[in-house]
């Protein structure tokens, strides 16, 4: 089978995974100006920490997005699958125990470094989509809040996961 192609185990742990990110991204609904808070993006830092990289940015991608469209954000959907991507692209880039040796310093500083172009990227978004930069910046105190939960959730829960993630 070409390297490419996605193995039927695959694809099922994928799409179990893109269903635990939306439901970490769609249950816990906190209000923010322009949008929601949610505990997603920990899931999505830890797929990006534990899983193939493939695995990692399809679940948080397709689940995020889904969680948009179905919690009334569709709006949000293109936005959200770019912005996803790059926060797992950053985390599994910086800190993937199958590239090299991954300390927590390096767990901490991709975890900061996607958090940031989560929020950064956000109020960018907003700021295009209602034309309001003002509108935009009211939502980065929750966005970088957001992010500080959500990291130190996936820190916290990242060695109780380590050696009992399925690998495919």
């Amino acid at each position: 089978m070409p390297p490419t192609a996605f193995a039927t185990r695959e694809i099922v742990f994928t799409a179990l995974m893109t269903a635990l990110v939306f439901v970490a991204t769609f249950v816990p609904h906190i209000p923010i100006p322009l949008g929601y808070a949610h505990l997603g993006d920990a899931v999505i830092f830890l797929l990006a920490l534990l899983a193939p990289r493939r695995t990692a940015v399809t679940a948080a991608c397709l689940g995020s997005a889904l969680a948009d469209l179905l919690g009334g954000f569709a709006l949000w959907v293109l936005p959200t699958i770019v912005i996803k991507y790059g926060m797992a692209e950053i985390v599994y880039r910086i800190a993937a125990p199958r590239q090299r040796a991954t300390g927590r310093i390096r767990i901490v500083a991709a975890l900061t470094i996607s958090s940031v172009w989560m929020a950064a990227a956000y109020t960018f978004a907003g700021a295009v989509l209602y034309d309001s930069m003002a509108a935009a910046l009211a939502s980065a105190p929750g966005l970088l809040a957001e992010g500080v939960v959500n990291s130190i959730a996936a820190f916290l829960f990242l060695p109780m996961l380590r050696g009992r993630f399925p690998q495919i």
